[in-house]
């Protein structure tokens, strides 16, 4: 399991230990991986917050958009990944 934000490594790093989450999470500085995953930006300034389920065989099993409710984003993915 990986999460993929344009976040800084020590702040990943906070985060992680923040919300105990049992995956890492990988810095996207150059917003290649959301551009990628076509995640839009933010009133076309403020970088998109959405969360991508993947399950091994590369399905996309949940996806949540949001920029206003961050801790709901770990609140999804975990409760997804528990159901997997």
């Amino acid at each position: 399991m990986i999460g993929v934000s344009s976040d800084s490594q020590e702040s990943h790093a906070r985060f992680v230990e923040k919300y105990s989450l049992p995956f890492r999470l990988l810095s996207d500085r150059g917003g290649a991986v959301r551009k990628a995953y076509g995640v839009p930006s933010t009133l076309g300034l403020i970088p998109g917050r959405v969360t991508f389920v993947i399950d091994t065989g590369g399905v996309v099993r949940h996806v949540f958009n949001s920029q206003a409710q961050a801790t709901r984003h770990v609140t999804e993915a975990l409760e997804i990944l528990r159901a997997l």
